[in-house]
């Protein structure tokens, strides 16, 4: 039933995530499927990869946060709620907006641009409502919330920026607007929600784990991302090809190996072989330790970068894909799981499409690796493409199910 979504604020969200997720993936698939085989004819309005990253970035995953900030965030900060209603506008306009970009990418820039506009409306309207929750709460601990807030306010600079990049034809600028609200939002919500959360999750599910969650480690991760929104400026400043470019890469460099060791390190404190016993537990340790993997690809990527070009792709997709898709897949799992009134238990189909989930990263990195040929290279793109469509497509039918229906247990919410 449709009105069962106004039920629940993770209800309406999660169910525009879900739409514009598998929208996007099906629109990149077909985008794959023509330059490999060149037999759609697609045409391009705006450049298909940024289009790409534009909504993988800003699309779902604001509409997912929405679903999450207003259900835990009161919680946490000790506030009301507010009403379902009052969030449907803005993930409305999120929702739309960017199935209005995916559809003009291909009709008319000015199409596209438009729902850019209507999406970059929606985000400031949603981080309006959030930053008035904060700014009601008395509790002693609002670090993580304030954090978040903050994010949402560099995600909506960062997609004003981008809109305002491409009315200007600027898409190098547009790209780092695009980076910039990946490492300055969207990763800095992820680690601020992870920290907070899994030492919390694992010690529920596992009471022989400790839930130990330094702040220095907090910080550690929050700096991680600010120095890759340096290092977006800095390239699109021309820095690495000037004479201090060496220099520079070594040090960013180091400092991405420095960062994802620590962060591998992490994950196994917190329990990744212990949490194995746990499908759903695990799901979240494998997404957290993606993220110590990409600082390390992106490391070396900087390393090697005179005989490597590529790479950088590499730990990009070992980010996107691999740590942010699946602790979205786990996290999302879980709360609809626990929302809903079933078992927090990750059951075999869960299990098998984070498992798919996984294969593709594993694909998209392959790609990116030097010396692939390049016959191969569309194919092995392809191939990404089709397993991403096909998790997200599963995952989204059956959880988007599950938002229209009342709770299993007969509770409220």
């Amino acid at each position: 039933r449709v009105r069962y979504l106004m039920l629940a604020p993770h209800r309406l969200g999660f169910l525009l995530a879900m739409t514009v997720l598998v929208s996007s993936g099906v629109w990149w698939l077909l985008v794959q499927l023509d330059r490999a085989t060149g037999g759609l004819g697609l045409s391009a309005a705006v450049p298909p990869t940024v289009v790409h990253s534009a909504v993988m970035v800003f699309g779902f995953i604001p509409l997912f946060f929405s679903g999450f900030l207003f259900t835990a965030g009161p919680k946490w900060l000790g506030v009301e709620p507010l009403p379902v209603q009052a969030l449907r506008l803005p993930v409305f306009a999120q929702a739309a907006g960017w199935l209005l970009w995916l559809a003009g990418a291909s009709i008319h820039a000015r199409v596209a641009l438009s729902g850019l506009a209507l999406a970059c409306a929606g985000l400031v309207w949603m981080t309006a409502q959030f930053w008035g929750r904060v700014r009601l709460s008395h509790a002693e601990d609002q670090l993580h919330a304030r954090a978040i807030a903050c994010a949402c306010l560099v995600g909506c600079i960062s997609l004003a920026g981008l809109c305002i990049s491409l009315l200007a034809g600027a898409y190098a600028l547009a790209r780092v607007w695009v980076f910039t609200g990946l490492w300055g939002f969207v990763v800095v919500v992820y680690v601020s929600v992870a920290h907070r959360m899994i030492p919390f999750f694992t010690s529920s599910a596992m009471p022989m784990v400790h839930a130990w969650r330094p702040f220095w480690v907090l910080w550690l991760m929050w700096g991680g991302a600010l120095m890759q929104v340096l290092a977006a400026w800095l390239d699109w400043a021309g820095v690495p090809a000037s004479a201090a470019g060496p220099v520079w890469m070594l040090v960013h460099g180091t400092l991405q190996l420095v960062v994802g060791a620590v962060l591998i390190w992490l994950a196994c404190v917190w329990g990744l072989v212990s949490s194995l016993k746990n499908k759903l537990l695990a799901m979240l340790h494998i997404g957290f330790l993606w993220l110590g993997l990409a600082f390390v690809i992106g490391g070396l990527s900087q390393w090697l970068v005179w005989g490597v070009g590529t790479l950088g792709l590499g730990a990009l997709h070992a980010l996107t894909m691999g740590c942010l898709a699946s602790l979205m897949l786990a996290m999302v799992t879980r709360v609809s799981c626990g929302h809903s009134g079933r078992a927090l238990v990750a059951d075999r189909i869960a299990w098998s499409l984070f498992g798919v989930l996984q294969a593709a990263a594993v694909l998209r990195i392959a790609a990116a690796v030097p010396g692939v040929p390049g016959v191969v290279l569309p194919w092995l793109l392809l191939a990404a493409a089709v397993l991403w469509v096909a998790t997200v497509t599963a995952w989204g039918v059956r959880l988007g199910r599950w938002y229209g229906c009342l709770r299993a247990d007969g509770r409220p919410g």
